[in-house]
């Protein structure tokens, strides 16, 4: 078992790795400059790696880029092992970002808090209070009415 830092190294290797050889060794026209390459895990043995990636365009885009690291896997993986130098280059597992989908989700929900926040300024700024202007008694209110009782 190796250790984490060890682990680690070997993430940020797979990383570089895979993102320079998208970018200047695959020919694949799936593959352009719309793929990127977010994070990469490696397995606490060192057997198995997830590249986590992101594909900018639409949902075609993104379903063209999957089947081209599909296909690119087998070269992806002797480039690792080329630069790499370990006894067994990790077998590579492509698993498409989330991050930029949650991120929209986040930004539409503040959007919608920002104008419903928005909505009840607008609503309380001619407003005035339903009582009093100072609605809590008084040590000196209980007095007066102790002693008109």
């Amino acid at each position: 078992m190796a250790d984490n830092a060890r682990a680690k190294k070997l993430a940020d290797l797979i990383r570089e790795v895979v993102a320079q050889k998208l970018q200047r060794g695959i020919k694949d026209p799936r593959l352009g400059s719309h793929v990127t390459i977010t994070d990469t895990r490696v397995t606490g043995d060192l057997r198995e790696a997830t590249v986590f990636y992101t594909v900018y365009g639409d949902d075609e885009d993104r379903e063209n880029a999957a089947r081209g690291l599909e296909s690119a896997k087998g070269v992806l993986r002797s480039a690792v092992g080329a630069a790499a130098g370990v006894k067994f280059t990790p077998t590579l597992t492509f698993v498409a970002d989330a991050l930029p989908e949650t991120a929209k989700t986040i930004e539409d929900l503040l959007d919608k808090a920002r104008a419903s926040d928005a909505q009840v300024r607008q609503a309380s700024s001619g407003a005035t209070y339903a009582g009093d202007a100072d609605p809590y008694k008084k040590p000196e209110d209980d007095d007066e009415g102790a002693a008109s009782a």
